[in-house]
């Protein structure tokens, strides 16, 4: 049965990220050549090595298994991928013998099963290194298309109360090798502003539904004027217009993570 770790797992745990800098940006060992993906001013660090696990046909699987590692203090997110199974994936390491002595713990103690320790260069955001920016935006919005249909469970700000519109974005750009801020408000801090006439694939779009200026929602821009978010408690992770008059008379601007 899965139980709460004894402090000598979760002291293993925390020696590792502190050391490890599990919070860390991934520094590729070697300059990479052009044409590579540029951060903009406020750099978003890239993840380094993470831990995916599970593969589920049925979503409330997933989860479960990430209500289960937020349990003991692990930040995780589910996603529904390409083999259309629903996975799991957490940590952010800078090596991959953290990632797998975590890994370890965590099935000898059956919080997992079998896992998969995700590398840097994986992810879209270092293959766009060689393939360009146009690359890493179409990864960004296949992601994001492959939310479709996908329950929004519980609504709510934080990572306890679910998969909230600032959790999908940050996940998108986790599952691309970009680690976005958690709230919305912080992902509004951070990149290029963007005119809504000149809006590009991957950019987020954010609004002020509650009024007074406050950034209280955010979706990813798909083009065509479209944007994918996760809507309010009970409905399913959806596209929408910007044109659309609510979203039109409640949005505040976009911003650029890449160019």
């Amino acid at each position: 049965m899965r139980g709460k770790f004894p402090c000598s797992i979760l002291l293993l745990i925390a020696a590792i990220a502190l050391l490890g800098g599990c919070r860390g940006a991934y520094l590729p060992a070697r300059e990479p050549p052009l044409p590579r993906v540029k951060m903009v001013k406020k750099v978003l660090p890239r993840l380094g090595f993470t831990i995916q696990t599970g593969a589920f046909s049925q979503v409330d699987n997933a989860v479960k298994l990430v209500e289960d590692l937020r349990a003991q203090g692990i930040e995780a997110t589910y996603f529904k991928d390409r083999d259309s199974f629903f996975k799991v994936r957490f940590g952010n390491y800078r090596n991959r013998e953290d990632a797998v002595t975590v890994a370890v713990v965590l099935k000898s103690m059956r919080v997992i099963d079998e896992y998969y320790v995700v590398m840097p260069e994986e992810y879209a955001i270092s293959k766009g290194d060689e393939k360009g920016l146009l690359y890493v935006q179409e990864e960004l919005v296949k992601t994001a298309y492959s939310f479709l249909g996908v329950p929004y469970l519980w609504g709510g700000a934080s990572l306890e109360e679910g998969f909230d519109c600032s959790g999908l974005t940050m996940t998108v750009y986790q599952l691309n090798g970009i680690d976005l801020p958690r709230t919305a408000a912080k992902q509004y801090q951070l990149g290029e502003p963007v005119e809504k006439e000149e809006l590009e694939k991957g950019d987020l779009v954010f609004f002020s539904t509650a009024g007074r200026g406050k950034v209280t929602h955010v979706g990813i821009y798909v083009g065509e004027n479209k944007f994918i978010h996760a809507p309010r408690r009970g409905k399913r992770i959806n596209v929408e217009r910007l044109d659309n008059t609510y979203f039109a008379r409640h949005y505040i601007g976009a911003r650029r993570y890449l160019f």
